[in-house]
């Protein structure tokens, strides 16, 4: 069995920086790309941003130069920095992985809230 545990959520004021974590564990045999998504009230989930087993990254555009995700592959954890946070980043932020455990599927975090606001 996978789980996928988020941390690093909060409230923090509009210009703000937040750094998010996400722990994999299990019976973990490898792990493919990770990605963070997020889910505001009212709306459906949607990417944000992914990160590659060699490191590669893709941002949705209203993230760009704001957010960085990384990952630490001897942790088995992908972190996702939010610097320039606006309110409309308010939202449920949900880590999601493929992973091969032993055979591929892919796992969800229980999410983390992030509020911006003043």
């Amino acid at each position: 069995q996978v789980q996928l545990v988020e941390s690093g959520g909060g409230l923090v004021e509009p210009g703000g920086s937040l750094r998010l974590s996400c722990a994999a564990s299990g019976s973990i045999g490898a792990i493919d790309f990770m990605a963070w998504y997020r889910q505001a009230p009212g709306k459906q989930r949607e990417l944000v941003a992914t990160i590659t087993s060699s490191g590669s990254t893709n941002y949705v555009d209203f993230v760009k130069g704001r957010f960085t995700i990384s990952r630490d592959s001897a942790k088995n954890t992908v972190y996702l920095q939010m610097n320039s946070l606006k309110p409309e980043d308010t939202a449920v932020y949900y880590c999601n992985g493929h992973i091969r455990a032993p055979r591929w599927g892919h796992y969800w975090g229980q999410g983390t809230q992030v509020t911006v606001s003043s």
